[in-house]
């Protein structure tokens, strides 16, 4: 027996789909439900990065401390100016994000921050993960969910851990 159920009226992630549109950035106020602080000595550089590589807007900032980044709901970043880390952590963060993105966001990852994208890697539980490291040593991976075929190695790889398919 399970406690699970289908809840996905909650979620802004789009079914997914070749085609599947993003949601348009989110720019109400809520409760946030999880958010990431991520340090870093140079707010601005750190700012732009996010904004125009990872395709986030500058909900709110405090000049030289803080600055609040949103994409889509419940995607929450807080920029804190604080030593940023020498090194990328094993850690990561991930957002999810629509297959037409992942090629837009190593793109304008490249351009901003040569050598900053790893990817896009075809994963068994059938998603396009695409790893950034920011200016300030955030490993940062977009993940994008990939149309169900029950045919596919990733399916096989779904039933094979426990997970069936999806109610059509």
């Amino acid at each position: 027996m399970t406690d699970t159920f289908p809840a996905f009226d909650l979620s802004p992630v789009p079914t997914p789909a070749l085609d599947a549109v993003p949601p348009e950035l989110f720019r109400g106020i809520y409760g946030m439900p999880m958010f990431v602080t991520v340090p870093t000595d140079d707010l601005a550089a750190s700012a732009d990065f996010w904004v125009h590589g990872l395709g986030f807007f500058d909900l709110f900032s405090i000049p030289g401390r803080l600055t609040h980044l949103r994409r889509w709901a419940f995607q929450d970043v807080l920029l804190m100016a604080a030593e940023s880390a020498a090194e990328p952590p094993a850690l990561t963060v991930s957002f999810s994000c629509v297959l037409s993105q992942i090629d837009e966001i190593a793109a304008a990852g490249e351009k901003l921050l040569p050598g900053s994208t790893t990817g896009p890697r075809h994963m068994p539980w059938n998603s396009v993960e695409l790893e950034v490291v920011t200016p300030e040593n955030t490993r940062v991976i977009m993940t994008a969910a990939r149309p169900y075929d029950p045919d596919s190695p990733e399916a096989q790889f779904l039933r094979d851990i426990g997970i069936e398919a999806p109610a059509a």
